[in-house]
């Protein structure tokens, strides 16, 4: 029983709790998943945008100085065509610092040759991420970049309009053409600063996104571990349970097999013995004789009651539920000495109580059970011979435990029969009891978690002590 009860007080880590875990650790990790591809491909638009930006810039200051020394309107119109992308892409710039998302930031990023499917991604990195430390970086290079795109397009307006009134001299060439390699020289830097940024903040997410996902990928494997090992503990507790239970069908089927050979024998003995004296006395003339045989029914007939009462504590005891509760112990002790004073020899005794403890908490059914035993069987074990027979009761406090003593000056019992008293039908006087006494004593002592022990020697007499826990004590 304790194995079975140890097993069922185990108490194993809510698994749904580990299942929830699990579940919230893969949401976690596609959202984040999600949404670090998100970023990544918006930097590479950047990325790809950028170079759109730099190859449209060195176009344009190509054909403008082309346009400076050989005055081709070709050129000045390729120019023009090919400064709309940085000029696009700075107006896109202007426009999502001011209002955000519309069709003019759109229709800039377009003209800066970036990819339609690419401009969502865009623009969602610079709403929701303008402040973070990379790409505001990147986003204060791309502003740097822009006023040099306006230099340069200050310069190409100021050779246009010399070239159309024809005012163009060859030291204004060789100034507008330092200008425009100065301001090249720097959109370069500019540039290179631009995509070194976004690089190193997608090396920095990559390398978060790789410590995000070892972590959480450690979550769920250490959950899932955690969640078959609780499952595989839960089965070998059952088959332990059940392995316990099987253990405890096959001890109750032997006593009760045990029980129900010996009860039939015991039920059937007084009957055959009445019938035996019935038809004796039935041919007896000697009214002594007559009443002699009464006697002998009579006993036969008391030891049967007594086996029948033994056989309703032992089935109260296996059945019926723990109930614990305020309890007198002078309560149970005066009615059990009231009810066994039919016994024989129990009008000689002498009962003296010395109760220290009166009221504790336990289970009075058990209780009455234990204390209706202890008492009868000093009562039938009593010495006669002895000029003074006598019985003691003691309750008392000792070392945190509720105690209750029962010891008499009867016959005592023998050094070998000492480790049997316990068991089932055992009984050193089957005359004086069923052997069912001290067996169901000794279960319902266990059953208030309670223990008892005997001190005994043959013809001085026994003291039986019985430890109750302390759950409630009152003197």
């Amino acid at each position: 029983m304790s194995k079975l009860q140890a097993l069922k007080n185990f108490r194993f880590p809510n698994v749904f709790i580990l299942i929830l875990i699990v579940f919230i650790s893969c949401a976690l990790l596609i959202c984040i998943n999600f949404f670090t591809i998100k970023i990544l491909s918006a930097n590479r638009a950047y990325v790809n945008g950028e170079s759109h930006y730099s190859k449209g810039q060195k176009d344009a200051s190509l054909h403008l100085i082309n346009y400076l020394y050989t005055k081709n309107p070709t050129q000045w119109k390729l120019y023009l065509e090919e400064l709309k992308v940085p000029q696009g892409d700075g107006t896109a710039r202007i426009t999502l610092l001011k209002a955000g998302d519309n069709e003019i930031a759109r229709k800039g990023l377009l003209i800066g040759r970036n990819h339609q499917e690419d401009l969502n991604d865009i623009i969602w990195l610079f709403d929701n991420f303008k402040q973070v430390s990379f790409l505001s970086k990147a986003i204060d290079e791309w502003g740097k970049g822009d006023k040099l795109i306006f230099k340069l397009f200050v310069i190409g307006q100021q050779i246009n309009a010399k070239i159309e009134r024809n005012l163009l001299t060859v030291e204004d060439q060789k100034n507008y053409l330092k200008q425009i390699s100065l301001i090249s020289d720097r959109l370069t830097v500019n540039e290179r600063n631009f995509s070194n940024t976004l690089g190193e903040g997608t090396r920095k997410i990559k390398d978060l996104l790789i410590i995000t996902n070892v972590f959480f990928i450690l979550i769920i494997i250490c959950s899932v571990c955690l969640y078959y090992s609780i499952m595989v503990k839960r089965l070998l507790v059952s088959k332990k349970e059940t392995e316990v239970k099987n253990e405890n069908l096959i001890i109750v089927n032997r006593e009760l097999d045990r029980f129900v050979y010996s009860a039939s024998h015991d039920l059937r003995s007084p009957i055959t013995s009445l019938k035996g004296l019935i038809e004796i006395t039935a041919l007896e003339d000697d009214v002594q004789q007559v009443r002699n045989y009464l006697q002998m029914m009579h006993q036969s007939l008391a030891r049967q009651d007594q086996f029948i009462s033994d056989i309703i504590d032992y089935s109260k005891n296996k059945r019926k539920e723990i109930i614990m509760e305020p309890v007198s112990l002078k309560e149970l002790f005066n009615e059990a000495i009231l009810q066994l004073m039919h016994i024989e020899n129990a009008n000689k005794i002498k009962f003296t109580q010395e109760l220290l403890v009166d009221q504790i908490e336990s289970d009075g059914l058990r209780l009455k059970i234990i204390i209706n035993n202890l008492i009868s069987n000093a009562i039938k074990y009593s010495d006669c011979s002895k000029q003074e027979m006598f019985i003691t009761i003691k309750t008392y406090f000792s070392e945190g435990l509720n105690k209750i003593e029962i010891s008499d000056n009867g016959i005592g019992i023998h050094e070998e029969h000492k480790a049997n008293i316990f068991d089932m039908y055992f009984g050193t006087n089957k005359n004086k009891g069923s052997g069912l006494g001290l067996y169901i004593v000794k279960e319902a002592v266990e059953n208030i978690k309670g223990d008892i022990s005997v001190f005994s020697e043959s013809k001085i007499g026994s003291k039986f002590i019985v430890t109750i826990p302390n759950s409630y004590a009152g003197v």
